[in-house]
């Protein structure tokens, strides 16, 4: 038997633990254990937009109202029935919150693992790359090329910067959208961190970046030193009136309604991107201002891959996340789980909005 975490697709706090039995491997198939894996508020906007992007594809739980949450992490091939992945074979991507998987892996050519099962085909294309980590010489005692912390700071943060970073090279690539002042909501999430710390390594800038945020977490944003001001959600009228950009992480309805009203023409664009205020998102209704769009950081990348060509994009996200994982001593304290029940746990509590934004939760297996 199988373990997985099946989450209620009408009310995403609702998690259990379940057994499933074992799936057989085909020819041309791989099984994968998962290691460890990352809990963040990136999980929830999966959950909370899984059938508006398709998250709820990827990994399906063939049980009806149920799903699986998509998950970064580590798996290790624990059974192979193909060439292109060899028994002991760490891989490095986006995971079900599972004790194990069954993939279709392909060799891409580009030192990368793509999971070809049929169901994933139309699926973007990013979440469907694995990067192996290593490749044992014993199929009994494969040797691990990372530390359980370099395992976790990369589930933890190299999706979620590399979310900031591209949200920071579509704002340059449309030169801010002619704004004098970037708008950061839900700042003490990691993506809208990394993006503040992204906006402000510019020496000349022709913006001000301004963090919103709760009242309880506006000492850690200030602490990061990367705003130049930190606004609670109470007091957002008090932003001054100037042409702006709204970056919303959360999907808070009732502030984005606050926001565009108190800032109208001058709002040049809103970007939703996350939602971690996922019990408060509601769709926008006639707001004054630029109609608020959905960024896709998977549209992003594949528009700079035709700008640029193959593999400039990921070297750059690459860079700007370990530039910014550098100092994460100083902002994040790593906090491992041990077994899939705490998965259970973390995901409600996260859902919740009860997690402290200094944290980083991964589990083991």
């Amino acid at each position: 038997m199988v373990a997985q975490v099946l989450v209620d697709q009408a009310d995403i706090t609702l998690a259990k633990l379940v057994e499933v039995n074992q799936e057989a491997l085909d020819d041309g198939q791989a099984r994968v254990a998962l290691e460890s894996f990352a809990m963040t508020a990136n999980n929830v906007t999966y959950a909370a937009t899984g059938f508006v992007i398709g998250y709820w594809k990827f990994f399906p739980s063939g049980v009806e109202g149920q799903g699986i949450v998509p998950v970064w992490g580590v798996a290790r091939v624990t059974e192979s029935r193909t060439d292109a992945v060899a028994v002991g074979t760490r891989l490095y991507g986006f995971w079900p919150m599972a004790q194990e998987w069954v993939i279709t892996p392909q060799d891409t050519g580009e030192g990368m693992i793509l999971d070809a099962a049929p169901h994933r085909a139309d699926l973007p294309a990013v979440y469907n790359r694995y990067a192996p980590l290593h490749n044992a010489s014993s199929r009994d005692a494969p040797v691990r090329d990372a530390s359980a912390q370099d395992d976790h700071l990369r589930a933890l943060l190299q999706p979620l910067l590399a979310t900031s970073f591209l949200l920071f090279d579509w704002l340059s690539d449309n030169d801010w959208f002619g704004a004098e002042q970037i708008i950061v909501g839900s700042a003490s999430s990691k993506t809208g961190l990394g993006l503040l710390k992204f906006l402000a390594e510019p020496a000349a800038r022709p913006y001000s970046i301004i963090g919103l945020t709760s009242e309880r977490n506006r000492g850690f944003v200030t602490g990061l030193g990367a705003a130049d001001q930190v606004v609670g959600y109470d007091a957002l009228e008090t932003i001054a009136r100037r042409p702006s950009v709204y970056i919303d992480m959360a999907g808070n309805a009732d502030v984005k309604f606050r926001l565009h009203t108190h800032l109208g023409a001058l709002m040049r664009h809103s970007a939703a991107v996350g939602t971690s205020h996922w019990d408060k998102f509601a769709q926008p209704q006639n707001l004054p201002g630029a109609k608020p769009r959905f960024f896709f950081a998977p549209a992003q990348i594949q528009k700079r891959r035709d700008d640029w060509g193959p593999g400039v994009i990921e070297r750059q996200i690459t860079q700007a996340w370990k530039r910014l994982a550098s100092d994460a001593g100083s902002w994040l304290t790593v906090r491992p789980h041990a077994g899939l029940h705490e998965a259970v746990r973390l995901h409600q509590l996260i859902a919740a909005g009860q997690a402290d934004p200094r944290d980083g939760h991964v589990i083991t297996l």
